[in-house]
């Protein structure tokens, strides 16, 4: 294949690793944004997004699109609910320190990490695409179920946007953020606007992993990648900073499919950690993220 053709290969395959890279890290960087908390247990719910879709689909009879959309609908409500009993019976109970979180959030890691292996197993299971067609270019063909996982992202990526930016609970979860203590005292119920962050930021991984089950497969170890490029996604972009995340996951994905396409993909983990340190160096905040006040 010609240079030209092989490149334009690489970024959509680099956009679609973009587009579930900006699910997981969106997730991540709600959680850090409104609570203050660094969920290292954040590719775990990805993973169990992952394997909960695998076990939904399996029992779903018939067309693969009637598994795939069950599994779309049930694993992050099942995730989403995991994260909640988690956020209520261990980072509640922390009030929130950050320090402690992050050695609780360690340990859930491991928890539903072991949970994975025990009841799910130590075999990767691949989950069908919902549908096979193939978009004809003029030099090959690419899967059309990869370039709907691009639009599904935009699609939930700018609901997110909305939900946080034209509704009352956006502004609720963005007083929180801001100022817990005034929030409190304008009567906004700040532990159950953590709890729903919480909740809502596994959720969004568990989407993430639903849409790329059918390209990958489930396995039990399979959040460690995207856990590590989320929080490079989350520094580069600045924590908590919505528009930095979205920048910094197109970024990283097309980074990732270019450099891995034509080189290999261990130097594309190795740019995008020496662009963390460079950002960390000379822009601390992030390329969009603010100083705390």
């Amino acid at each position: 294949m010609a240079f030209g053709p092989h490149l334009l290969l690489a970024a959509l395959e680099g956009l679609v690793t973009s587009a579930v890279l900006a699910l997981m890290a969106l997730g991540l960087s709600l959680v850090f944004g409104v609570m203050r908390v660094v969920n290292v247990a954040h590719g775990e719910f990805y993973m169990l997004g992952a394997v909960v879709a695998w076990w939904v689909a399996s029992l779903v009879t018939g067309h693969p699109a009637l598994g795939f959309l069950a599994a779309l609908v049930i694993s992050p409500l099942i995730v989403g609910a995991v994260a909640l009993l988690a956020e209520r019976l261990v980072l509640r109970r922390l009030d929130y320190n950050p320090e402690a979180t992050i050695v609780a959030t360690i340990g859930i890691l491991y928890i539903l990490q072991q949970l994975a292996l025990t009841f799910y197993g130590p075999d990767a299971r691949p989950v069908a695409a919902p549908f096979t067609y193939r978009v004809l270019f003029p030099w090959f063909g690419y899967s059309g179920y990869k370039l709907a996982v691009v639009g599904a992202s935009v699609a939930l990526l700018l609901v997110t946007w909305f939900v946080l930016m034209r509704t009352r609970l956006g502004l609720v979860m963005r007083a929180t953020q801001y100022d817990r203590e005034t929030a409190q005292a304008f009567a906004i119920p700040v532990d159950r606007v953590y709890a729903g962050v919480f909740a809502l930021g596994a959720m969004l991984a568990a989407v993430a992993a639903v849409l790329i089950v059918p390209i990958s497969q489930a396995h039990y170890l399979m959040g460690l990648d995207p856990l590590l490029l989320s929080f490079i996604v989350v520094i580069i972009g600045g924590l908590g900073s919505l528009r930095g995340t979205l920048v910094a996951a197109v970024l990283i994905g097309l980074s990732d499919g270019i450099i891995s396409a034509f080189f290999q993909p261990t130097l594309a983990k190795m740019i995008a950690t020496l662009i963390v340190a460079l950002v960390l160096v000379f822009r601390p905040t992030g390329l969009f993220g603010t100083s705390a006040r």
